[in-house]
Formats: C-alpha cells, structure tokens, sequence
C-alpha cells in the first residue's frame, strides 16, 4: 500500500448523461489527426468521451464557444449532437476515444451536410 501522499486522485469530468444507457461495452480508440486537419461537422450513435494524449485541438459543440483542448484535457461528445469542430492545430494531435456502446451496436461516425 503506498504511503500517504504517494497517491493523488483528480476528478477531471463528471459528466451525468441525458438518459439512462444500456452499456454493454466500450470500445477505445487512439485517434491521431495531421497537423491543421480539420475533423469536420460530424456527430456520433453514442456518446464518446476523450482525452488529449499530445498536440492541440480546436474542439466546438455546435452552438457553443469553441475550446482548445491540450495534452491532459478530457472532452464529451454526447450522442447525436452535432460537433462543429474537432481541428488539430499545427502541432496535429492525438487523443483517446472511449466509445461507450450498447450490445450489438458499432461506434459510427456520420458527416451531415451544413
């Protein structure tokens, strides 16, 4: 057991979500974007929480003031919401996605049109 101190627990997102999911697995990505590639409109089937492993990103919830998100950062993308932007800036950057899916659902990525 490590001595007092030794050990430091931070919360960095409590994200409570819009109604109750059946969870049944996730599924976690490493997701590298080149410098200045933007990620486009997109939304997903199910919510995606991340976390900036290096590089930076422009992150924007439609609607809302866009965030840039660095190395140590977490981020939610709720389900079937439409995110503006996820851009990596000019240092690129790569992130982890944790899918959280229901049984026999597929994380699936769609681009609707503007």
């Amino acid at each position: 057991m490590p001595e007092t101190g030794a050990v430091t627990r931070t919360t960095l997102l409590d994200q409570v979500l819009p109604s109750p999911l059946a969870l049944h697995r996730v599924e976690i990505r490493r997701i590298t974007l080149a410098p200045d590639v933007a990620g486009g409109l997109h939304v997903h089937n199910g919510p995606v929480f991340g976390s900036i492993e290096s590089g930076s990103a422009v992150y924007q919830i439609e609607g809302e003031p866009p965030t840039i998100l660095r190395p140590g950062d977490v981020f939610y993308e709720p389900a079937h919401v439409r995110i503006q932007r996820f851009d990596a800036q000019q240092d690129g950057v790569t992130f982890l996605g944790y899918f959280l899916l229901a049984a026999d659902q597929d994380a699936e990525l769609e681009f609707p049109e503007a």
